[in-house]
């Protein structure tokens, strides 16, 4: 697997984009009321919100798209979509979604009921979102390296086998659902799972009886790191990493805008029968019909062809080495950020950018508003606007431990070129760092605010 120089691939469509001047950019994010969420597409000149369904399309996913079954029930690319499902994920079940937020409605809505305890590495804050209108609690049994943004440890995402059986014990079998395991970690920097942590936490949990899920948006880039730093897999093929990966869980849920390069579509991907349908008329109420899920039939095609794209190995280390570029260019410009490098995303350490914030004045947010002033560049806040909750018990706001900018970069759509004019940015945002002032909430919805909550300078 020879990292090539040079994009794999030629560029045959562009999409024109502008740089606003100055001022120009400083009124968009005060009339955006701080959130970057607000901002338009039109006025943000790098946007690297998210690489979730922002990526750039192959011409055979564009050829699969025109070839759809448009059928409402029994698609043959319902069918084809399955086939794909159980060649490169190795699952017999697919129930498709028309995203991954979706398909954790579907499995999260059946599975979990008030008083449920659900342990994850790090869940992400849909996730933590469905389980919590449920009437479960997320509970974090990550590596405690994985807090610690500036130390080296090339699986952070690993999930702590002794925390995850304490809390086993401590709680009992009856109320755990699930273990859910995110790969590769994104709420900890993009962080990968090791195969040999898989493997333990499958025995963990089969000797419990508890059903073992991952959550597994990233799980090709996860594969990427198992075979650059695992022993025993250096000679193995992504597919086979990936197919390996998926045999020691009992399904996922999937958002295939992610890895798979899709604009739109997810699902979720089982052995169990019994489970399977279960979980079908929840699709049914929510979604769609079970052969299309919330898809067009256009979709569905190219979401087959999409999996089997995915694991192609040149472009996937080409993906790598963009991120692995930007993040040496923030940080030669003196700037902290999570290491090693994440697989989709450099994750800024906001915590040590700003120190003179208190996450109460949400640092991360009011990081994300002031690169966009400076460069256009659109980034996100992965901090306390996120993360932070009231403890039902104390009723004080409790704070989670990592503050960190996102820059997640879409595949296959900027330049190394673009990469050197977001650290420049940054860079001169760093470097007058101190005149940053924090934020406040003027308004806020009672679920997800970050996605739509109004801010003003403090």
């Amino acid at each position: 697997m020879d990292e090539e120089p040079a994009e794999p691939y030629r560029i045959k469509v562009i999409e024109p984009i502008r740089l606003l001047d100055r001022e120009e950019r400083k009124n968009r994010i005060k009339e955006a009321h701080y959130n970057v969420f607000n901002l338009k597409s039109e006025d943000v000149y790098i946007d690297l919100l998210t690489d979730s369904g922002t990526s750039a399309m192959s011409d055979t996913q564009w050829a699969a798209m025109m070839s759809g079954d448009e059928a409402y029930a029994g698609s043959g690319s319902f069918y084809r979509f399955t086939k794909a499902v159980q060649d490169v994920l190795g699952y017999r079940y697919l129930i498709p979604t028309h995203q991954g937020r979706a398909a954790e409605n579907v499995l999260i809505g059946n599975l979990v009921k008030k008083g449920d305890i659900v342990p994850f590495n790090m869940p992400f804050d849909t996730t933590s979102n469905h389980i919590r209108v449920n009437g479960g609690q997320p509970v974090e049994c990550a590596l405690d390296v994985a807090y610690e943004p500036q130390q080296v440890h090339p699986f952070k995402g690993n999930v702590d086998i002794d925390k995850l059986e304490d809390l086993v014990k401590k709680v009992g079998v009856g109320r755990i659902p699930f273990v859910m395991v995110t790969i590769t970690n994104n709420t900890g920097g993009g962080q990968p799972v090791s195969m040999e942590n898989l493997r333990e936490v499958r025995m963990m949990t089969s000797r419990y009886g508890i059903p073992l899920y991952l959550d597994a948006a990233r799980c090709v880039e996860n594969s990427y790191f198992v075979h650059r730093r695992e022993n025993g897999y250096e000679n193995k093929t992504l597919a086979e990493i990936t197919l390996e990966t998926f045999s020691y869980a009992d399904g996922c849920t999937f958002s295939a805008k992610k890895d798979p390069m899709a604009n739109i579509g997810g699902f979720i991907a089982l052995n169990d029968e019994k489970t399977y349908h279960e979980l079908l008329p929840r699709l049914v109420t929510y979604e769609g019909f079970t052969t299309y899920g919330g898809l067009a039939g256009r979709d569905l095609e190219c979401l087959a062809q999409s999996l089997y794209e995915m694991t192609d190995e040149r472009y996937v280390a080409n993906r790598i080495r963009q991120v692995e570029y930007l993040g040496k260019l923030i940080e030669s410009r003196g700037i902290k950020i999570v290491k090693p490098v994440g697989g989709h995303a450099v994750f800024v350490d906001v915590a040590a950018f700003l120190p003179h914030l208190p996450q109460s004045q949400f640092p991360a947010d009011a990081l994300a508003a002031e690169l966009y002033a400076e460069s256009g560049v659109r980034g996100v806040g992965l901090g306390a606007l996120a993360f932070s909750r009231l403890d039902e018990e104390t009723g004080e706001q409790v704070f989670p431990k990592l503050e960190l900018l996102r820059l997640a970069i879409p595949r296959r759509v900027y330049t190394d070129r673009h990469m050197d004019a977001v650290a420049d940015g940054l860079g001169r945002v760093y470097e007058r760092r101190k005149e940053i002032r924090g934020l406040k909430i003027v308004y806020e919805p009672p679920l997800l605010r970050h996605f739509l909550a109004r801010l003003e300078r403090v």
